[in-house]
């Protein structure tokens, strides 16, 4: 199993690229988000997720973790492949991504090529769900003192920037460290999920 590919790129296409690992070029299906940060004749490190079929072995490389995050996320829902998958997250963030899904935001998913009202509602169902089953709510709720006694942050925000991470996989165990570290003064839910993911892929 891949968990990182590093290498030169050799080639970019449209939604792929070639990274030549020591000589053996692996091709891998990217988003617009990763291929703009490749360059042709330069070094690359990138995630990687596999798709293992009967009939194929489709590598698909990510520029960061929590796009990979996003990626595996989006694939675990019924009806939802990888072409789907990439095509969301070539027209949204992994923060943007994660706040559509808290705040029922269909157009911010329906903007990708291929993806209707119906795909949309389906993601944002699923993946609300599963994290009603697999979150406590009440872990999301950080008294504000709690987070850093110089954060003047209004708690929804920093509540609803919680929920919208563990759509990318994060836990409350691993937020609540970092959300101390950090200054959310006057930061709304998005900046604060900018913030954290900055911190997390350090």
């Amino acid at each position: 199993m891949f968990y990182h590919l590093n290498g030169t790129v050799a080639e970019l296409r449209q939604n792929l690229v070639v990274l030549d690992c020591g000589g053996i070029g692996f091709a891998l299906n990217a988003t617009l988000h990763t291929l703009s940060r490749l360059k042709t004749g330069e070094k690359a490190k990138l995630y990687v997720s596999e798709s293992i079929g009967e009939t194929n072995f489709d590598l698909f490389g990510f520029f960061e973790k929590t796009e990979k995050r996003c990626f595996e996320m989006l694939i675990s829902v019924s009806g939802i492949g990888p072409k789907a998958a990439l095509s969301i997250l070539s027209y949204t963030t992994p923060e943007g991504l994660a706040l559509a899904i808290m705040n029922n935001d269909l157009k911010t998913l329906t903007v990708a090529p291929g993806i209707g009202k119906k795909i949309a509602q389906r993601v944002i169902l699923e993946l609300k769900d599963k994290i009603s089953k697999e979150m406590d709510p009440s872990e999301f709720s950080l008294p504000a003192a709690s987070v850093s006694a110089a954060v003047s942050a209004d708690n929804g925000s920093i509540n609803d920037a919680m929920a919208a991470l563990t759509v990318l996989g994060y836990s409350s165990a691993e937020l609540a460290p970092v959300l101390k570290k950090l200054d959310l003064s006057g930061m709304d839910a998005e900046q604060i999920i900018k913030a954290v993911l900055r911190h997390m892929v350090k």
